[in-house]
């Protein structure tokens, strides 16, 4: 006589727990959109508080330089709409809270810290494979900025075939595929929403300074040989640091060189 099993998926974490939502921000739940960034910019004038947009399907999902992003459903695709009272380089820094805080709370969900890294500019890599990206989208206001849209997209349940990433990207991964855990995106959402806050609070109160150095200390191949590609050129060299703009400096054979922008590959 055989047997019939039917296995259940891993239990999550105790740490896992469901945090408590930010006051005072607001959560739309879509079925499907173009683009979650696309609808918090259709918001933003009529919502004046901070708003997470989550869509269970997005199609015409975007990532950076206007590149496709796959969004099946299980994924998970979020636009968090601010409106920022800082100078727009400083309002840029927030890429880095939004990367902190998406490494916060796959932590949180998997219990595996040693997994997850940062590379810069704005992606989350879990087991040296590319889960997470985190694409900045505003309009300016004067000096300033009149709205930013923090979009991040997180393979949950299934990853790009490696055959539509580009020559010498890392390879995407999955959570589910990497660890064996499956996550809904509400679940994900009330994680990242949670540690997306603490951070804010301390880039709004501290300045930079705290998240340059929490981002540094999780971050992919610091000191190690990377290439940096900008518009206009490619630049080898040693990942040194990254500075209090939040830009690479890359230690070259001709010294030291910051760079504000580039696609960075291993």
């Amino acid at each position: 006589m055989g047997w019939n099993l039917r296995l259940s998926p891993p239990l999550l974490p105790l740490s896992a727990k469901a945090p408590v939502w930010p006051a005072g921000v607001a959560r739309h739940i879509c079925d499907s959109l173009d683009s979650t960034n696309a609808h918090a910019i259709r918001l933003a004038p009529s919502t004046p508080g901070p708003a997470w947009i989550l869509a269970y399907e997005q199609t015409a999902g975007k990532g950076r330089r206007a590149r496709p992003w796959v969004s099946p459903r299980g994924n998970f695709h979020a636009t968090l709409l601010l409106h920022p009272k800082e100078p727009a380089a400083q309002v840029a820094l927030r890429s880095f809270a939004a990367a902190l805080a998406l490494r916060d709370a796959l932590v949180a969900l998997t219990d595996l810290p040693e997994a997850f890294t940062l590379k810069w500019p704005n992606d989350v890599l879990l087991n040296g494979g590319k889960l997470a990206g985190i694409l900045l989208e505003s309009s300016s206001s004067g000096a300033g900025v009149a709205h930013l849209a923090i979009g991040t997209g997180v393979n949950l349940i299934a990853a790009p075939d490696a055959s539509v990433v580009e020559e010498g990207a890392l390879q995407p991964v999955s959570l589910l595929g990497e660890t064996g855990l499956r996550v809904d995106p509400e679940t994900f959402l009330g994680h990242l929403a949670f540690a997306y806050a603490q951070w804010e609070n301390s880039f709004t109160a501290l300045g930079f300074a705290p998240l340059r150095a929490a981002w540094l200390a999780h971050a992919a191949r610091l000191g190690q040989p990377i290439r940096a590609r900008t518009a206009s050129t490619t630049h080898h060299g040693l990942f040194q640091t990254i500075d209090a703009t939040g830009a690479l400096i890359l230690e070259t054979d001709h010294g030291a060189i910051a760079i504000p922008a580039a696609e960075v590959f291993f």
